[in-house]
């Protein structure tokens, strides 16, 4: 499974979801007080109670809810690591 299949199962509604969780991944990281290893978790979390918000509690509101949280998090490694192999050819 490759994630534009992912992208697929999120709900459109949700993308500012996605784009809301990759800001607050931003400004975690750029927190000097906070581990990296809790990004993802607050991140995660921060999707799930804001989709459980738009579209009412649910398991479908929580699967969506870590889709958005995880689709996040994997655009923000892509655009990292595209830009680090950008770096190194250079």
């Amino acid at each position: 499974m490759n994630w534009d299949t992912i992208y697929g199962l999120i709900d459109v509604r949700l993308l500012v979801v996605v784009a809301l969780c990759w800001v607050i991944g931003y400004i975690l990281k750029s927190t000097p007080k906070v581990p990296d290893w809790t990004i993802v978790y607050v991140v995660t979390v921060v999707a799930v109670f804001v989709t459980v918000w738009m579209i009412g509690f649910g398991p479908e509101a929580l699967i969506q809810g870590v889709l958005a949280g995880a689709f996040a998090v994997y655009g923000n490694q892509l655009v990292k690591q595209v830009k680090k192999a950008g770096d190194s050819n250079d």
